[in-house]
Parts: structure tokens; C-alpha cells; sequence
């Protein structure tokens, strides 16, 4: 089990360091290339990859390479805090590796502009507005993912298209406002990088609060028939005491029976 949780772990940072690297590359080739490649392409990238992430990894951590979706994992009793975690740490890890890379690949004269794709709020933006189109983005993203990833009536095949089609529209809308995040992560691995911190904040408090009323949402509408992961977790662990209970009953009455044998052995008259 615990081998099986550092696996996950690896895959998280893996899956993170992919998404930040492309999210972030992106911008800066934008910036290298003056625009050239435009919002719709930036939203294209990051749609695209997280598709692949999805479908590459899910089956191994459930690829949330994003903070927020691991909180409403562990909301919504996916997961325990002990194991969202290490989720979560292995993901900024995963991204502050992407953007040190990025660091290797752009110049200076190239990622500093846009302080090495780091999200950043529009002009006239207030930081009150932000936190708001953050949250409401990242509630969207964070219900789809739930609703296909989590909710195993969903079918299989489509959640991985699913999930970055939400990203992909997410950005389209949020990226002139707040530059659409819409993960902690994605913020955090620039901005570690290129040390741009201004309004680190909205990209954490925004998806949390749209994660947070998403896990709600969840809980409300989600099969009341579906067993969670944490049922199913205590179900094991209900099974395995009961056995170790009926294992020790049984060794108790095969050394009773052994010691009424050996008794009546010793009862025997010697010839």
C-alpha cells in the first residue's frame, strides 16, 4: 500500500510538470513569436495536454495535477488528508521543476515579459474580480472532473476529453481577465521560477473556494447508491478484522482439540 501511494505520488509530479511545462511554454512562445499564436491557441495547449494527462495517468492517481481537484477529492471522501497531501506536494514539486526548466529554454529577454507564463491579472482587474472569475472557473472545471473522473457512471472513454474541453473554455473566457489558472500549480511553478509572486493569492484562494462549492455540489447531486473510496476503504478494513477474528477462533479450537488428544493419550495404560 504504501508503495502504491508513492507511485501515485510520482505520477502527480510527472502529470504536473507536463501541464505547467506546455501552460507555460505556451505563453512564452506567444511572447517569442508576438502574439502569433493568440488565446485561442494558448487554451488549445492546455486543453490538449490535460487530455493526455488524463487519459496517460488517470488510471494510475486519478491525474488531478491540480491542488484544487485533490481538495474536493478529499471533500467529497476520495481520499484521506494524509494522502491529498502528498498529492499536493508532489505536484508543486512537479511544477517548480517545469518552471525551472522553462528558466533553461526561454531567454530573459523572452519570459520576462510575461514573467515566464505566470498568470497574471488584466489591466482594471481588481484583485476582489479576480478571486470571483477564478472561483467560478475553477467550480466548472472541478464539478466536470468529479462528475466524469469520480462518478464511475460516467463512461471512461470521454472524461479525458471532457476535462481538458472545460480547461481549454475556461481559458478563453478567464485568460484576458486573470490570465486563468484555475490551478494553483500552474500559478505557483512560474512564479517560483521566474520569482513573480504579485497576486500569487487569487490563484490559490479563487480555486479553492470554486473546489470547495464543487465538492458540495458533488455530494448533492452525486448517486446516494455509489460507494466511495473511504467506504470501501473501512469495508476492507471490516473484513480483514473479521477474519483475523475467525482465524484466531479456529486456532484456539485446534489447540484445544490437540491438548483433549494429548490428554487421552496420557490417560492410556502403558503395556
Amino acid at each position: 500500500m504504501q508503495e502504491r501511494v508513492h507511485v501515485e505520488a510520482l505520477a502527480e509530479g510527472i502529470g504536473t510538470y507536463c501541464l505547467v511545462f506546455i501552460g507555460a511554454a505556451v505563453v512564452c512562445a506567444d511572447s517569442y513569436s508576438a502574439g502569433s499564436i493568440g488565446v485561442v491557441g494558448v487554451a488549445l495547449a492546455h486543453g490538449l495536454v490535460l487530455a493526455a494527462i488524463v487519459t496517460a495517468l488517470g488510471h494510475v492517481s486519478g491525474a488531478h495535477v491540480n491542488p484544487a481537484v485533490t481538495l474536493a477529492a478529499m471533500m467529497v471522501g476520495e481520499m484521506r488528508p494524509a494522502r491529498a497531501g502528498l498529492y499536493v506536494a508532489s505536484q508543486l514539486l512537479g511544477a517548480a521543476a517545469a518552471g525551472l526548466t522553462l528558466l533553461v529554454v526561454f531567454g530573459t529577454d523572452v519570459w520576462d515579459p510575461v514573467a515566464l507564463g505566470t498568470p497574471q491579472l488584466g489591466v482594471g482587474v481588481a484583485p476582489g474580480t479576480a478571486i470571483l472569475v477564478e472561483a467560478v472557473l475553477s467550480f466548472i472545471l472541478v464539478l466536470t472532473v468529479l462528475h466524469t473522473s469520480v462518478d464511475h457512471r460516467a463512461p471512461d472513454s470521454v472524461y479525458g476529453l471532457a476535462i481538458g474541453g472545460v480547461l481549454a473554455a475556461g481559458i478563453l473566457v478567464g485568460a484576458p481577465l486573470t490570465g486563468a489558472a484555475l490551478n494553483p500549480a500552474r500559478a505557483f511553478g512560474p512564479a517560483f521560477a521566474a520569482v513573480a509572486w504579485q497576486s500569487q493569492y487569487v490563484y490559490w484562494l479563487g480555486p479553492a473556494a470554486g473546489a470547495a462549492l464543487a465538492a458540495l455540489a458533488f455530494s448533492v447531486l452525486r448517486d446516494r447508491g455509489e460507494t466511495t473510496a473511504e467506504d470501501l476503504f473501512a469495508a476492507v478494513l471490516e473484513e480483514r478484522d473479521e477474519a483475523i477474528e475467525e482465524a484466531e477462533r479456529l486456532n484456539a479450537e485446534a489447540r484445544s482439540r490437540l491438548r483433549v488428544v494429548d490428554d487421552d493419550e496420557g490417560d492410556q495404560p502403558a503395556d
